[in-house]
């Protein structure tokens, strides 16, 4: 971090911390050499990515923190291996700045890793513990956060994302809402019905998806319905669980769109040259939720998070360490693009 950028008056602020949950781990990215698929048996060559990979509750709460400065708390809660891995990630998210106090090492049990495989032709497929201590994040964890979650109150918000249990992110969405902070949350495609089912949107301020995500929610196939269609019908699904519930939805190139409960708002991508999309939809996210820490517009916070998103995928890294508001504004005045005086401003305090 860079603390001659992060200038922002705590009383300036809408929200003045956030209390997450979800994935902590790290993984590798692995390119096999030859486009065919591997077989059930074969052997097969190929060679190691220099890619520095996080999990999604490390890269949300990254730009948040490094965005907003050390005025504003932000608070994982997680558990990691007691493992070399584990012990790495604990002392950079320390260093970083992070509050770790409901972060917890977890003996004999290996922290979150995933291992992704590309062909050359850039398809590939991701394996991901499922025994990790990721998954050993229960309500008994989160509700030892209670205290925090009672003193931000009505100034602090809540980012549930995927990675750790869904019980565990239900109950962290329950007791942000008995308390009055603002609730947010991300979902897989593979869960996302069952997140819907259980009744967890009531408790949900704001839901980020991406299309494939939205489709899911929708229950229509994503590759057979345009993209206008998925966003209607997966925000009516949404309201239809909770009314007043704000959401945000992605598509790559295509841009993404918000509906703030009464409109629906489409902000175009920002083109980049790309180097990897991975953790991009997460960098979205983060961004939504800066901007309403700083007391925007939805639809402003939508422009920031393009902005992030765009400038996350230059790097091949899942978290670009190299995002602040100088870089920000730069890539802002470097796109050609219109943005509102909200964001131009934040930009430039």
């Amino acid at each position: 971090m860079k603390p001659e950028h992060l200038k922002f008056d705590p009383h300036n602020l809408r929200y003045t911390g956030v209390i997450g949950t979800g994935g902590i781990g790290t993984g590798k990215f692995f390119v096999l050499n030859g486009n065919h698929t591997l077989g059930r048996e074969e052997s097969r060559s190929g060679h190691f990515l220099d890619v520095r990979d996080y999990c999604k509750q490390h890269i949300i709460l990254h730009y948040i923190l490094t965005l907003l400065g050390p005025s504003f708390s932000v608070i994982p809660i997680g558990r990691l291996g007691e493992d070399d891995i584990g012990n790495i990630l604990y002392d950079e998210m320390k260093g970083d700045g992070f509050n770790m106090k409901w972060i917890e090492k977890v003996p004999k049990v290996s922290t979150l890793f995933s291992f992704c495989f590309f062909y050359p032709d850039s398809s590939g497929g991701n394996l991901t513990t499922d025994n990790s201590a990721s998954a050993h994040v229960d309500a008994a964890c989160i509700e030892r956060a209670i205290p925090d979650i009672k003193l931000l109150g009505t100034e602090g918000i809540i980012m549930a994302s995927p990675e750790v249990p869904l019980e565990a992110r239900k109950r962290l969405l329950e007791l942000g809402k008995r308390y009055g902070l603002f609730c947010s949350a991300s979902f897989t495609t593979g869960e996302i019905q069952q997140a819907v089912q259980s009744g967890i949107l009531k408790n949900v301020d704001l839901i980020s998806l991406n299309m494939d995500e939205a489709a899911a929610a929708a229950g229509i196939q994503s590759g057979k319905t345009g993209t206008e269609i998925i966003v209607k019908s997966a925000v009516e699904k949404l309201q239809s669980h909770n009314s007043a519930i704000k959401a945000a939805i992605t598509a790559g190139k295509q841009g993404s769109w918000c509906w703030d409960g009464r409109r629906l708002n489409r902000f175009p991508a920002i083109k980049t040259a790309a180097v990897s999309t991975a953790g991009a939809g997460d960098a979205f996210f983060s961004g939504l939720l800066c901007g309403l820490a700083l007391g925007i517009h939805l639809f402003d916070a939508q422009q920031l998070a393009s902005l992030v998103a765009g400038l996350s995928v230059t790097s091949p890294h899942t978290i670009n360490k190299e995002i602040d508001r100088r870089s920000l504004k730069a890539f802002l005045q470097a796109s050609e693009m219109t943005f509102s005086e909200s964001v131009i401003k934040i930009l430039e305090e």
